[in-house]
């Protein structure tokens, strides 16, 4: 097989180089013959200079192969980089050395090759596998020359007291070893196998070639058989002395990862962020080992080199000299926004030692409508600063990852406030993620301590969720080996009351954590994705509570039923007594209006938090309530729905249930939490100006209001490909477009997503949210749908929230999606519709129905091609409200094209 048939590689780019060898496993004089894959001899044909050189080194059992993509994209004129992509000795093409070659001599091995290629630098490293620590290895010990270092999965560490991955293990097996590293090729094609989606016949082919027989595998026996399991190998020292030398490192760095990896899944990427605080990392879920070849990584690669400097052909460039424009500071709105707020828990502080701080704080009902638990101000206060003391003692630290699955509480509040007084970083992703969404979300966040109740520490020890393990209660001695548990929370109170004395628990010896510190990784509800970790700072959630408290108006002494869980936890930093109703946290659908009235009435509340398909069912449920939870309900003064658009007539139904009560619905999400708000009087003027058309703009879409206090809401324009190209915010009426959003309380970044974050921040000083709407002439923000549901219609892109609610307006209807069908730029506009009752089957909708269906898109504005009829449509867990359009647009597709309908 010659370069000729290798796919995606250009044969000029195939060449050996006889290099003189200095490694230990070589006599003097040794001169070793090794392939590359180097495209600097075309480049110079060509005239072009390139800006510098990146030095690929492939792992075990690939080869410069893997490399292909940064050749082709290092060879682009208009960002040239000379690209060599190296096969090790023993590997790919290279000379078969007959020696055993260890890490030190691999190393060395390519020190001795960039001498021979006189490659002075810039240089920037780029490894994978094994040769992620031999490429780090040769960044050390040449920092003249380095400008950059690329890391995809890797490790450089093996943790003390864990064992290596269980393949590897089996690899190294005295009766394997051999025979699945070399006799046979079978550690090649599971190498293979790990690719998602499977490689290309061709693709496969290609990697194979190298290792046709017996003979040509040595290498890959010896590559596995030099791996150090512990201290006692003799590679162990080299790689400790890489693995440390990280630390001092002072260039750029870049970690593209692939989380779906038997060997290094991310615990040994959270060792190399431990190790490198500064790179910048992004994980491509659903990627595994061979993530070169799972997704295209040439793209961020020279992305991250451009926003460095680094294509400038400039030498070395020290972390930390310039502001990236993907950098989260650089997109704050101002120097002067969001200092100086006291901390999240000052309120809690402030009530605590004051007359209120005997009064309720915190409280939990019980099924039978009592209080079943609950805190003082000034017990709150003793409790969260006795659990920080314990805390503490077990080793939690400023920086540590605290994941925390209990429900929402007196259990939850105190922990919380806790974690984030010591200056952890609480990690919280709740059940309403689903099983699947949980166990991805928890693994990618890769916590240093999991606390939580029985039935997730369960999960934990099932799942194989990192952390070291704490429960909520003392559990008896088999059940806290079965989980692996260490401790529990009541164990930790007791010590860190015992610490501190009697009246006082200790505080953190040092001062408040730093406001720009990371305090909490919050993730979004997974109804566009896989969920995405949002990491806030101390001061971005301090400005989030005063945004709420300055729009809403809700100051201390406010009285607060929470339906929804991540608002609890916000009732003691506004100083506001919380209490969580009877109910499944993790299905908002299960509130009644018993439960919300028992809470109401046990602390006598002021404030209503409930998403919308809560309030679905408290209607529904509403005959249950006794007298005297309707008029507790009655003296409610403010009720709050979002996480799904909230139609004026579910707003007007609960009106009458709760009459003195202020209805708002804010507008936001996990990334700015509030964003714009808007009260049913104003719901009800702005739909009456699009009825008679007397403000520009006013229609199609949501109205979800005004800006709240200290934020700025812009749009992007839309294309008529249904993207958003541009950079240049705009606020002009009937514009549609991504919506944009800068405030004190906008994230701090997407938690190791870094291509991510950098596209929610292209647009300077903005956060581009991924919803599409326009403003109108009162400056109103009318809501669109998202950007990645924009239909592509022949000639127009059509955002579907206008039809949808037009057609949710017809008799026996109830919720409506509209999605395309077909290839981008011609799809065809489909409504899928779920019906009152529900249909028995999904399917064509009934003739009738698809008329009507197909009359109200076209009031407005929208040409329906087919209408679907589905007895439930497909939402999110956690808000039981979003509907999974791009699930849908897939089963539309299958069912118009012939297939079985099915369930979408």
């Amino acid at each position: 097989m010659v370069a000729a048939d290798w796919p995606g590689v250009d044969p000029e780019w195939s060449r050996e180089i006889d290099v003189p060898s200095t490694a230990a496993a070589d006599g003097p004089g040794t001169v070793r013959r090794w392939h590359l894959l180097d495209n600097g001899a075309q480049l110079s044909r060509r005239g072009i200079t390139p800006a510098g050189t990146l030095l690929c080194v492939h792992g075990n059992p690939t080869w410069s192969y893997l490399w292909r993509t940064l050749l082709a994209a290092g060879s682009d004129p208009a960002r040239p980089w000379r690209v060599v992509a190296v096969d090790q000795l023993d590997m790919g093409f290279s000379e078969r050395t007959g020696t055993f070659r260890r890490l030190e001599d691999r190393i060395t091995d390519l020190g001795d090759l960039t001498a021979a290629l006189g490659l002075d630098g810039p240089a920037v490293t780029v490894g994978h596998d094994w040769g992620g620590v031999i490429s780090a290895g040769w960044a050390l010990a040449h920092p003249q020359q380095l400008a950059g270092v690329v890391l995809t999965n890797t490790a450089v560490h093996q943790p003390v007291g864990s064992p290596i991955p269980p393949a590897l293990r089996l690899a190294l097996h005295p009766g394997v070893h051999r025979w699945g590293t070399t006799t046979s090729d079978a550690f090649l094609r599971v190498t293979h196998s790990l690719a998602h989606p499977p490689l290309a016949p061709e693709v496969r082919r290609a990697f194979m070639a190298p290792y046709r027989g017996a003979g040509r595998r040595t290498g890959v026996g010896n590559f596995v058989a030099d791996i150090p399991v512990d201290a006692s190998h003799p590679s162990f020292p080299a790689l400790d002395r890489v693995a440390e030398g990280l630390r001092g490192l002072q260039v750029p760095v870049l970690m593209l990862w692939g989380p779906r990896d038997p060997i290094f899944s991310d615990r040994y990427l959270k060792d190399l962020v431990g190790r490198l605080p500064s790179a910048k990392v992004h994980r491509f879920e659903g990627a595994g080992h061979l993530v070169a070849e799972d997704r295209d990584i040439a793209t961020p690669v020279f992305e991250w080199l451009t926003g460095c400097g680094l294509d400038n052909g400039a030498a070395a460039f020290p972390a930390g000299v310039s502001m990236a424009a993907d950098s989260p500071a650089a997109a704050s709105p101002s120097p002067e926004s969001g200092t100086g707020l006291p901390p999240l828990w000052a309120p809690l502080t402030k009530l605590a030692a004051g007359p209120s701080g005997g009064d309720t704080a915190v409280a939990e009902m019980a099924a039978d409508g009592r209080i079943s638990r609950s805190l003082s101000w000034s017990e709150l206060e003793h409790n969260v600063a006795a659990l920080a003391a314990g805390l503490r003692q077990a080793g939690v630290r400023r920086g540590s990852r605290v994941s925390l699955m209990v429900p929402p509480g007196v259990d939850l509040t105190v922990v919380l406030y806790a974690c984030l007084r010591l200056g952890a970083v609480v990690v919280v992703a709740d059940a309403g993620l689903g099983t699947r969404g949980l166990s991805r979300a928890v693994k990618g966040a890769t916590p240093d301590f999991l606390i939580g109740i029985d039935k997730a520490l369960a999960a934990a020890s099932v799942l194989g969720w990192p952390g070291r393990r704490i429960s909520l209660r003392d559990l008896p001695a088999a059940r806290r080996r079965l989980f692996s548990v260490e401790t529990s929370l009541a164990a930790l109170a007791r010590r860190g009351q015992l610490q501190a004395g009697p009246t006082q628990a200790a505080q953190d010896p040092d001062q408040d954590p730093d406001p720009d510190a990371p305090a909490a990784v919050l993730f979004t509800s997974g109804s566009t994705g896989p969920a995405k970790g949002v990491l806030y700072t101390h001061r971005q959630l301090s400005a989030m509570r005063d945004t709420v408290a300055e729009t809403l108006g809700i100051r201390a002494g406010a009285r607060l039923v929470a339906g929804f869980a991540p608002f609890a936890l916000l009732g003691p930093a506004l100083g506001a007594v919380s209490v969580t109703p009877a109910m499944d946290v993790t299905a908002p659908r299960t509130l009644t209006a018993r439960a919300l009235a028992d809470a109401a009435a046990a602390i006598d509340a002021t404030v209503v938090f409930a998403s919308p398909a809560a309030l679905r069912n408290v209607l529904a449920t509403q005959g249950g309530v006794g007298q005297a939870g309707r008029e507790a309900l009655e003296r409610v003064e403010l009720l709050l729905s979002a996480g799904a658009p909230v139609p004026a007539s579910l707003l007007a139904e609960v009106q009458r249930l709760m009459p003195q009560a202020s209805l708002h619905t804010p507008y936001g999400m996990t990334e700015a939490l509030p964003v714009t708000d808007i009260s049913l009087e104003q719901i009800r003027a702005a739909e009456a100006d699009a009825a008679a058309g007397t403000v520009a703009g006013a229609g199609n879409g949501v109205c979800v209001g005004l800006p709240v206090h200290g934020a700025r809401v812009a749009v992007i324009p839309l294309a008529a490909d249904g993207t958003a190209p541009g950079n240049r915010p705009v606020t002009e009426a009937g514009v549609t477009g991504e919506i944009l959003v800068s405030a004190p309380h906008v994230k701090e970044a997407y938690d190791r997503l870094w291509l991510t974050q950098r596209e929610s921040v292209r647009t300077a000083g903005w956060h581009r949210t991924g919803d599409v709407g326009h403003f109108d002439a009162a400056g109103r923000l009318w809501v669109e749908g998202r950007l990645a549901h924009v239909v592509t219609a022949p000639g127009a892109a059509v955002t579907p929230v206008g039809a949808e609610q037009a057609i949710e307006h017809l008799d026996g209807v109830g919720l409506a999606a509209v999605v395309g069908v077909g290839p981008s730029g011609t799809q065809a506009v489909v409504a899928v519709v779920e019906t009152v009752p529900p249909a028995r089957r999904a399917g064509p909708a009934a003739p009738q129905l698809a008329g009507r269906v197909r009359d109200a898109a076209r009031w407005a504005g929208v040409s329906v091609s087919a209408v679907l009829a589905v007895p439930s449509q497909p939402t999110d867990i956690r808000h039981n409200a979003k509907i999974d359009r791009t699930r849908l647009s897939r089963w539309a597709s299958a069912v118009l094209a012939g297939g079985r309908a099915g369930t979408p």
